[in-house]
């Protein structure tokens, strides 16, 4: 995203911060530049849930205050962040897979709805605390239009429970910024961004992890639903979203609300071209296309209308599809045959940065 945030402006330095889910693959990214950008980071998450994983690979725990807590954990969730005394609130905490939320729809209902009433809560009477970026997903509207797509002030919904719990969690952001915490003085938006692809990623059932799990292997890459499109984006693209977000809304409260933050139209792409792109750069790889009626339901097409993200914050992508692609197979590659992980991701950040 272009804009003027990152490094340029000086703005985190010594800013105490607050990340919920740290020891996700957005968090450890989102920490890493946290870090580069000298905030003060305290960090709040469960245990990573992958072996392997980017918090550990590149030494997380190391660059924040970091805690373990459940955000279903109210009491133990409130005292932490009463202790962090947070000036800027990134969070990022949730339950985040499509699939995994057919296995477990009440607890995914518990961490992403209550989870958030939790985190919000916390910050009332918080008087330190002036932002709050609340992270949902791209998946929070309801229907699967293909005429145009989809706009900030679009009908809210979910078929299956993971959008369904994210649609009901922007319902309570808009509650507590509305009933609360805006005459408190802190300015709350939620950010809705998904499909993202970047190196450390090691999720279930996500698209460029499974690749990099089955190539090396020799194993065949199973894809269910080849032609199902997607606003695909680097990690750090949406993350250069928040930032920018946080600064603006720390300048000028007014601008919060929902936020979306996704390619141009233009590069959205099916599932099939992501594949072939990433098999392309990765050099080999067999993949076997199923015809979409495999597993439970997922929405065909969906892209974003970011012109609100454009307009307000002036952020737009930086790097075509083509391009993080490239980039993200790389960094397995390098991980894979040695590299460091957290340099990897620091050198990274250091080329998105140096296109603004």
């Amino acid at each position: 995203m272009s804009g003027q945030t990152q490094s340029g402006t000086g703005f985190f330095r010594g800013k105490k911060v607050l990340l919920t889910g740290h020891s996700g693959f957005k968090g450890s990214w989102l920490a890493l530049w946290l870090d580069r950008l000298g905030a003060e980071v305290t960090g709040i998450s469960l245990p990573p849930i992958t072996e392997p994983n980017l918090f550990s690979l590149a030494g997380i725990e190391e660059l924040c205050e970091s805690h373990f807590c459940d955000i279903g954990d109210r009491a133990t969730l409130t005292a932490l962040i009463e202790q962090t005394q947070p000036e800027i609130v990134f969070h990022l905490a949730a339950q985040p897979l499509v699939r995994t939320s057919y296995l477990e729809p009440v607890e995914t209902f518990a961490t992403n709805v209550m989870g958030t009433a939790h985190v919000l809560d916390a910050l009332r009477g918080l008087k330190p605390t002036r932002v709050a970026v609340m992270v949902t997903t791209d998946k929070v509207y309801r229907g699967n239009q293909r005429s145009r797509p989809f706009s900030e002030d679009d009908a809210l919904g979910g078929h299956d429970p993971y959008s369904a719990s994210k649609a009901a969690s922007e319902i309570v952001i808009a509650s507590y910024r509305d009933a609360f915490l805006a005459e408190q003085g802190v300015a709350v938006a939620s950010a809705r961004a998904g499909n993202v692809i970047g190196g450390g990623d090691w999720s279930e059932d996500r698209l460029i992890p499974d690749a990099v799990r089955a190539w090396p292997e020799g194993q065949t890459l199973e894809v269910r639903r080849p032609d199902a499109i997607r606003p695909w984006q680097h990690v750090l693209e949406p993350l250069a979203g928040y930032l920018t977000l946080a600064e603006k809304l720390w300048q000028q409260p007014a601008l919060a609300g929902p936020y979306n933050f996704g390619p141009e139209t233009d590069q959205t792409a099916t599932v099939r071209d992501v594949v072939e792109i990433a098999r392309k750069s990765y050099d080999s790889g067999q993949v076997r296309y199923g015809n979409g009626s495999d597993g439970p339901h997922e929405a065909g097409w969906l892209a974003l209308n970011i012109a609100k993200s454009a307009h307000n914050l002036g952020v737009r992508p930086r790097w075509a599809l083509t391009e993080s692609i490239e980039k993200t197979m790389s960094w397995y590659r390098a991980q894979s045959e040695g590299e460091d992980a957290r340099e990897l991701c620091r050198a990274q950040i250091a080329e998105y940065e140096g296109l603004q």
